[in-house]
């Protein structure tokens, strides 16, 4: 073979490889950045692979980025938060209700339960399904991230 051609076939395949570096260390694939179509397919198939008590709500802020929707209370100094992340598409009005998303409580920082959205009968049933009585509950407000 001719050594041109061999150089240019190292060239390019050292091109291709730069290329690569370049994209595996500065490109950011954060939720925050996708699409709302590309978003709710990574939040749909990230939530699926979760498993209960293995998953923290800082590693959620993380992988998943800011939730749609959130609440939060404390009862019996427990801290019961969900988020809600957009995980199907129901009208296209530019505004996230909760029938698109799929929530994700914690309590305590620890992943408790996962459902759609439709299932979801408010955080005062989530705390009374610890047996804590609803007049020992108490607020929590976050500051906005946004």
């Amino acid at each position: 073979m001719n050594k041109k051609i061999i150089f240019r076939i190292f060239l390019a395949l050292a091109a291709y490889g730069v290329f690569v570096l370049l994209v595996v260390n500065f490109y950011d694939d954060s939720p925050a950045n996708m699409q709302w179509e590309d978003r709710e397919a990574y939040n749909r198939q990230f939530i699926s692979k979760l498993r209960l008590g293995e998953f923290t709500f800082e590693q959620a802020i993380e992988k998943l980025g800011s939730p749609d929707i959130t609440e939060a209370k404390q009862a019996n100094d427990q801290n019961f938060q969900v988020l809600f992340y957009r995980t199907q598409h129901v009208k296209s009005d530019g505004i996230t209700t909760q029938d698109e998303c799929s929530y994700l409580v914690f309590v305590d920082n620890k992943l408790t339960e996962i459902a759609k959205a439709d299932r979801y009968k408010g955080l005062d049933s989530v705390i009374k399904e610890y047996g804590i009585p609803l007049d020992e509950l108490s607020e929590v407000s976050f500051p906005n991230s946004n």
